[in-house]
């Protein structure tokens, strides 16, 4: 695909995102940019079923009450499955689905992007703030 056809194809899916009704495909989007829908998504594919403590273990500085939250959020999506034993105590599971697996698949590629990239951000962060600090002198 070329440039023209990259940036048309672009148009067209940001196109779709503005006439989405519903806000679906807006939400669903907000996950790729919330940092615990990362954490959560990278953490089952990286050691498959997890109880919600061992989810919240491998997950720093993530509060249970937002673990929760966002587990609902991925699984209302079809991301993550929860399997509930119906065992006293009560013993629940977590998984990716294929769609949370498809997700964390495609999502690799930004990520490597990044991390490839970030001497590039930091300099031009550097020279960002230098150019304001100096302009607000």
């Amino acid at each position: 695909m070329n440039q023209e056809e990259l940036l048309q194809y672009s148009q067209t899916v940001c196109d779709g995102l503005r006439d989405d009704d519903d806000g679906l495909r807006r939400e669903v989007l907000a996950h790729a940019g919330s940092r615990w829908s990362l954490g959560v998504v990278h953490t089952l594919g990286v050691y498959g079923r997890l109880r919600h403590a061992d989810i919240g273990r491998r997950m720093h500085g993530v509060t249970q009450r937002m673990l929760t939250r966002t587990l609902r959020q991925l699984e209302r999506d079809g991301f993550v499955l929860r399997h509930d034993f119906g065992e006293v105590p009560p013993r629940v599971e977590y998984e990716l689905s294929d769609t949370g697996m498809e997700w964390l698949l495609r999502m690799v590629p930004l990520w490597t992007w990044i991390v490839e990239n970030a001497d590039h951000f930091r300099e031009a962060r550097q020279s960002f703030d230098q150019q304001n600090h100096n302009a607000s002198s």
